[in-house]
């Protein structure tokens, strides 16, 4: 079984929360990494995305709709066989996961699971908030783990 580490980052924590991008990272292998152009806005988001998040996208590189977005993460995953995805967050990031892809289309052999001390070992300064490289840290923190 294969371990993709996911990461998103999104509008605000309450509620009513909506994904902003989004990462999936096959240590030394493939990476999906998705901005949305749509299904949310500058104004719902609080403070901290203003200053930490939003200025980080590149939309004019990876912008997509949700529907583009959707529709390359199912051909992503569908590259794999018995995936487990691992989030610091799952609380958070799972549910933004299988609002993108949409629940009826996760693939029967993905399985999910948290571990909220992959990036425990980093200051909160050193922690960028940007999807994909928190995911790539959390992926190089797994094999730290592994190799002790």
């Amino acid at each position: 079984m294969r371990t993709l580490f996911l990461d998103t980052e999104f509008t605000n924590l309450t509620a009513d929360y909506r994904l902003i991008s989004l990462a999936l990272v096959d240590p030394g292998s493939a990476e999906f990494y998705v901005e949305l152009i749509d299904g949310w806005s500058p104004a719902d988001c609080s403070s901290f995305v203003h200053e930490i998040v939003l200025p980080q996208l590149d939309l004019a590189c990876h912008g997509r709709s949700r529907a583009e977005a959707a529709s390359e993460l199912r051909a992503f995953l569908a590259g794999y066989g018995a995936v487990e995805i691992v989030s610091d967050a799952l609380a958070w990031d799972w549910p933004l996961l299988l609002e993108l892809l949409g629940a009826d289309d996760l693939p029967e052999q993905v399985c999910c699971r948290e571990d909220a001390e992959l990036l425990s070992d980093l200051a909160e300064a050193a922690i960028p908030h940007h999807a994909l490289l928190d995911a790539r840290l959390m992926s190089g923190a797994e094999r730290r783990r592994q190799k002790r």
